[in-house]
């Protein structure tokens, strides 16, 4: 018997980007393995703790002993390979019925890409930009940090209490949760790192607005 779904009476939504709403998975794990291999390190973890984190994050969470300086270096490369590459991004199944279905609500994005990166590939899965967008620029600290977050919940004007975020990586779901913000999981990678409720894809999530403004948030649990 299929599992009774969740339902949360929120305000406003948090987005992340990346395997959230857009598939970036091709474009991320090419870049992540090439760097990899640049270093002597095991593509696959690499690439495991790559997702949901900004790209210097990665690499002193792999390289604790390296100089920042020259993580920023690397990171900068990155972001300009991945801002060129867009062979393979999609958005993740639902992503368009979801934004539409937001059109006009409170909802903001919280991604740990640059702003121009989170322009790019929301352009190439042919989404639309929340109207509040937290970026990579916008924060002292990334993902794990929960200040993405908290500045997300501030752009929308309401508590983190009374917001819901949706996420696919550990990083991610870690942040949402430090910040005090329940969440929603999406995706395979979602599901092992307990979010508040969990999702296969955007298909399994409905939103509506009442006229008081609250929305009401419908997950069918994966």
């Amino acid at each position: 018997m299929p599992a009774a779904p969740t339902v949360f009476t929120v305000r406003a939504l948090l987005l992340d980007m990346d395997g959230t709403l857009v598939d970036s998975d091709a474009v991320v794990e090419r870049c992540w393995h090439d760097w990899a291999l640049e270093h002597g390190l095991d593509p696959a973890r690499v690439i495991a703790v790559a997702h949901g984190r900004q790209g210097h994050t990665t690499m002193a969470t792999l390289l604790p002993d390296r100089p920042t300086e020259l993580n920023l270096a690397d990171n900068a490369r990155l972001l300009a390979r991945e801002k060129n590459d867009t062979e393979g991004v999609v958005p993740i199944p639902g992503a368009a019925a979801f934004l539409a279905a937001l059109a006009g609500l409170p909802h903001a994005l919280v991604t740990s890409a640059d702003e121009a990166l989170a322009r790019v590939r929301m352009a190439a899965a042919g989404l639309p930009l929340p109207p509040a967008l937290v970026t990579a620029e916008s924060v002292g600290a990334g993902k794990p940090d929960p200040e993405g977050f908290l500045k997300g919940a501030a752009a929308v004007g309401f508590a983190p209490a009374d917001c819901l975020a949706f996420e696919d990586s550990a990083a991610g779901i870690a942040a949402a949760l430090a910040a005090g913000v329940p969440v929603v999981g999406i995706g395979p990678r979602a599901g092992a790192h307990h979010p508040t409720a969990h999702a296969a894809t955007l298909e399994d999530v409905s939103v509506t607005a009442a006229a008081d403004g609250t929305l009401t948030v419908t997950v069918r649990t994966a």
